[in-house]
């Protein structure tokens, strides 16, 4: 890392590009304050109905497998996890001026919250362990998984192309996102989906037995760094095309 940084260092353009993303009108950044403060609390939250569930379903701290869940529970956290996203898109509504920054501000709100989500359970319960500790991710339609350094990144790539958005925004340019961008951003994030989804993919089939009984060991690593790839190739094009 040290030594990429060297080589960057070498690069002013680079760094010249990075500080153009930052760089936008007093408005948006009150906007961007407000956005994620919300988006702080509302991760709170998240990791504090959380920790209620693995106090009850996991007492002796989280782990895989899944333990057995009621059914009315299990309902219960489909729709939370529903009105989880619908919250984040009230409020991106509310900051964001047309569709495109009203997108944004959702990747933005979501990006913050899932990454202070993890802060909060590191604080109170001091887990994760490591970046590389496997967690339940999501369970609509069925688990999500992988190591919390999966999400995280993701949730960084998404601060990076909402900033693209709300700064090419606030200097009044014409939004428009082509076919190579978009290609790009859709392969990305169905490789990262891939990665997610297929552990629980391969045993869901199998009835609930099999899904309480699986334990995922394996992350593809190689598919979701392809993915991040493709989906940041997409966003520098994006951009450097609307800095023209």
């Amino acid at each position: 890392m040290f030594f990429v940084f060297i080589n960057m260092s070498k690069n002013p353009k680079i760094f010249k590009w990075i500080n153009s993303i930052f760089s936008m009108k007093r408005e948006d950044y009150k906007k961007l304050a407000i956005v994620g403060i919300f988006a702080i609390a509302m991760a709170f939250l998240e990791s504090a109905i959380v920790i209620y569930l693995r106090r009850i379903y996991y007492p002796s701290g989280f782990s895989f497998p899944l333990a057995h869940i009621e059914n009315w529970v299990l309902n219960t956290e489909w729709i939370r996890e529903l009105f989880t996203i619908v919250m984040l898109v009230s409020v991106a509504c509310l900051a964001g001026k047309k569709i495109i920054g009203k997108f944004a501000y959702f990747l933005y709100a979501f990006a913050i919250w899932d990454i202070f989500y993890y802060i909060w359970l590191k604080v109170i319960l001091n887990w994760p362990s490591s970046f590389l500790t496997w967690d339940l991710l999501f369970l609509i339609p069925f688990p999500w998984v992988g190591p919390v350094l999966a999400p995280v990144i993701s949730s960084l790539t998404m601060i990076l192309l909402a900033l693209c958005i709300i700064n090419l925004q606030d200097k009044n340019k014409k939004i428009e996102i082509n076919f190579k961008e978009v290609a790009l951003l859709i392969l990305g994030i169905l490789f990262i989906l891939y990665t997610f989804l297929i552990d629980y993919l391969k045993v869901v089939g199998k009835g609930m037995e099999q899904v309480y009984s699986y334990v995922p060991s394996n992350y593809n690593w190689f598919i979701f760094i392809i993915g991040e790839i493709f989906i940041i190739l997409a966003i520098v094009l994006f951009y450097l095309r609307h800095k023209r």
